[in-house]
């Protein structure tokens, strides 16, 4: 009896200690305060903010009080792993009082409370997915038929109006209630739906798996590279990550951060409300 009591103590305390050795990880998901319109969510100019306004800049700071309370000791950010070095000589030169903040969340909340945290550097993760044969002779090929084929089904999309896409806050009720509407964790779980119809079900020929093919590289593939280069950075149980991400890929982020033995996912309520 004594040898499975103590059994059990000894598995309990290998769990915790498990459990204690996870870095914790903060997921911030953010629109592009910039504005690109490069993503399947479009804003209209005349929707759009400017967030350099001094009453956008005074909630931005609000939004970095509420962060530094996670205490953060690294940063990642939206920039492609390729930019490390540009971006490690922005930050320093913004540290030094030579850069002013454009219109980039990044910067704007990034490189803020990565200054008022004592953060010497910030990390540049962003990756393009990987095509596989299939795909790549469609995109990168010669046969314009298939080519022209693809685009128009895409751009068109026969299935847009299915795709989840909730009203955006910030016009209306400011940044950090956007943030909060973008953080929301049923909203991340239905705009991974966006991936599984339209494209997904397209097909070079029937019954084949292009439109699979296409999104598994397009955006499974890109997040978990992403995921692969945030594992890279060395890093302890006892610090703190925080990721600024543009809001969609967290629809990925999250469940692999979720399902990590290496990492224990906060909640972003947590810290924005």
């Amino acid at each position: 009896m004594r040898f499975y009591i103590l059994l059990i103590t000894l598995l309990f305390s290998f769990q915790i200690k498990a459990q204690e050795s996870k870095t914790e990880v903060l997921t911030l998901g953010t629109f592009h305060f910039n504005f690109p319109n490069m993503d399947f969510v479009q804003t209209d100019s005349s929707d759009q903010i400017d967030v350099l306004k001094p009453e956008y800049q005074e909630e931005i700071q609000l939004i970095v009080e509420k962060l530094k309370k996670f205490n953060p000791t690294i940063i990642v950010i939206e920039r492609p792993a390729s930019k490390q070095d540009e971006v490690d000589s922005l930050y320093n030169s913004f540290l030094n009082g030579k850069h002013e903040l454009n219109r980039d969340e990044s910067q704007q909340i990034g490189f803020r409370l990565a200054k008022e945290s004592g953060i010497k550097k910030l990390y540049a993760v962003d990756e393009w997915g990987e095509f596989n044969r299939q795909v790549e002779r469609v995109i990168q090929g010669k046969d314009s038929i298939e080519k022209n084929k693809f685009s128009d089904y895409y751009q068109k999309d026969p299935e847009a109006s299915k795709k989840y896409n909730s009203k955006p806050l910030f016009k209306e009720k400011g940044i950090l209630a956007e943030l909060n509407r973008l953080n929301n964790p049923e909203n991340i779980r239905k705009s991974l739906g966006n991936y599984l119809i339209g494209p997904f079900k397209y097909e070079s020929e029937e019954g084949d798996f292009f439109g699979v093919n296409f999104q598994t590289g397009r955006w499974f593939n890109r997040n978990l590279k992403i995921f692969r280069n945030i594992q890279r950075i060395k890093s302890t149980p006892e610090d703190k990550i925080l990721v600024i991400y543009g809001a969609g890929h967290m629809n990925i982020l999250n469940l692999l951060f979720e399902s990590s033995p290496e990492f224990e996912l906060a909640s972003t309520d947590d810290f924005l409300q």
